[in-house]
């Protein structure tokens, strides 16, 4: 089977915003508690910070964090996480039925983003509060000494502002799930005068407008266009989330599924991205849509600030999440365990976001430890790279530039969520300070290795400087503490230039990384 690739210097789809490699951290199972915070642990720092996990986050060159949440951030009190710690409230969390300490709040966040070398995003509660709640929560974070709350924060250990640029206006309001749910009506009026109130404080700030919670809500795309058509000219992002699930393959593999059955699953699976295109191209259109109706010059982009593969830990915890066992504090909540075929479905969703690269600006792969997150950890114990870790990684570090406009041509199949779905998804990334380009590639055939010719158009003479390839034989293989480097990148050594021509052999059901120096 073969494919071909045209990659053209001068057609290219636009720079990639670094910010669409972004990470989600939210006060939600172990994503905080024994995640990024354990005082005690071997390689705490004197703030309580895990070192092992602050290492691997360095790795990844996250460029962002959006914090606190999430559906936490729908009750959350900001002023419950400032001050000395042994005066801080112990708060119910109605979103995921836990017990939140408040050890952690915007100072040790902050102190912990630069021990990672990253920014904050922070959201702000526009459930169960409202605009004068985020009127002092800016204030407190960016304001200046000599104001009410920049003498409090000072008070609280911290005298220069933290300069957050990036502001969440409130989390998924579309979701009847949300403490504080509202209508595309009320949230766009609401949203719009927080919006005003702190362009009144800061015109130089990003705010970020909450959209779909996912393409499927009844209220999609209609609600994208009500809340634009209130806030347009004051906002800069409207927020998109989509999770990524394989339940048909969990359910025939519980029932001794055949292994078509499984084969399909997966295949539909892995057409995901499909969907998470054509959700994407809608509210671009919806975009495009509202800054025509209100002749604006304004540009709104796209903030992806929730996706990732989500659905191997759901049974588990509706234990907790139905309250039958309290408010426990930092539980065990949202833990997949990811796997070979999650790896794949990595790769092609962060595709999608580099081909999209002109509409999406900001991304943040939710979570980052523990919580559906491509770091675990054991509490006292190790951290580690999940399978998922890697794609990540390579697309973050080495996917950084401008996104080359690639003329495909693949054989393909039909799937549930679209008709001749490329075995061959690629993406390329060309990075004109260092002279490389990255190509990041994956084979959904399950059973054929593909030969795919790469045609290298106004470049100079390429060289090949780096191949990486994840594979293995079995879809469900994990890693896991004492079997960290199960499913890992190897060094490839079948990718050859002649002339401009590259070619690589994709095996079935693989991942690949190909940099060429030009």
């Amino acid at each position: 089977m073969r494919a071909t690739v045209t990659a053209h210097k001068d057609y290219t789809i636009s720079k990639i915003d670094d910010r669409v490699y972004g990470a989600f951290l939210e006060h939600l199972g172990r994503a905080i508690y024994t995640g990024i915070y354990e005082p005690g642990h071997a390689t705490a720092d004197k703030n309580g910070m895990r070192g092992d996990v602050a290492q691997l986050v360095r790795e990844l060159k996250v460029p962002m964090v959006r914090y606190p949440g999430g559906n936490f951030v729908s009750a959350y009190n900001w002023e419950d996480g400032v001050g000395p710690r042994e005066q801080r409230p112990t708060r119910l969390d109605l979103a995921w039925h836990t017990s939140d300490s408040n050890a952690v709040g915007v100072h040790e966040f902050a102190d912990w983003c630069d021990l990672v070398d990253t920014e904050m995003m922070l959201a702000i509660n526009l459930g169960s509060r409202g605009l004068d709640d985020a009127r002092n929560f800016l204030e407190y974070v960016n304001g200046p000494t000599g104001s009410y709350w920049g003498d409090l924060r000072k008070k609280n250990g911290r005298a220069d502002p933290f300069n957050v640029k990036l502001w969440c206006l409130g989390n998924e309001m579309d979701g009847p799930w949300q403490v504080g749910h509202k209508t595309a009506h009320e949230y766009g009026r609401l949203a719009n005068e927080v919006a005003k109130t702190m362009r009144a404080f800061d015109k130089k700030l990003e705010l970020i407008v909450c959209g779909s919670s996912h393409s499927n809500m009844p209220t999609y795309p209609d609600w994208e266009r009500e809340v634009l058509e209130h806030t347009y000219d004051n906002v800069d992002h409207i927020s998109l989330h989509m999770y990524f699930a394989n339940r048909e393959n969990e359910r025939a593999l519980a029932e001794g599924g055949t292994a078509d059955v499984l084969a399909k699953n997966t295949a539909n699976y892995l057409a995901l991205n499909e969907k998470l295109d054509r959700y994407i191209a809608t509210v671009a259109s919806t975009i495009n849509f509202v800054k025509s109706k209100n002749r604006s010059k304004h540009n709104v982009y796209i903030s992806f600030d929730e996706w990732n593969v989500w659905y191997h830990s759901n049974k588990q915890d509706r234990k907790i999440l139905d309250g039958n066992d309290g408010w426990p504090h930092a539980p065990r909540l949202l833990e997949d365990i990811y796997n070979f075929e999650d790896v794949l479905q990595v790769g092609l969703i962060l595709n999608t976001f580099i081909r999209r690269s002109d509409v999406v600006k900001l991304a943040c792969i939710a979570q980052l430890v523990n919580v559906i997150a491509p770091i675990m950890t054991d509490p006292k114990g190790q951290a580690w790279r999940q399978t998922i870790y890697y794609p990540y990684y390579f697309a973050s570090v080495y996917g950084r530039g401008t996104a080359l406009q690639l003329a495909i041509n693949t054989p393909g199949y039909d799937a549930e969520h679209g008709d001749n779905i490329g075995y061959v998804d690629v993406s390329g990334v060309y990075n004109e300070e260092d002279g490389t380009i990255s190509f990041f590639a994956v084979n959904r055939h399950a059973t054929e290795a593909i030969d795919v010719e790469l045609s290298l158009e106004g470049f100079g003479a390429a060289t090949v400087i780096d191949h990486q390839v994840m594979t293995h034989a079995n879809l469900r293989a994990v890693n896991t503490a004492t079997e960290q480097t199960n499913v890992a990148p190897s060094k490839g050594t079948g990718a050859k230039v002649d002339g401009k021509l590259l070619s690589v052999k994709l095996q079935p059901y693989s991942y690949q990384m190909i940099r060429v120096k030009v």
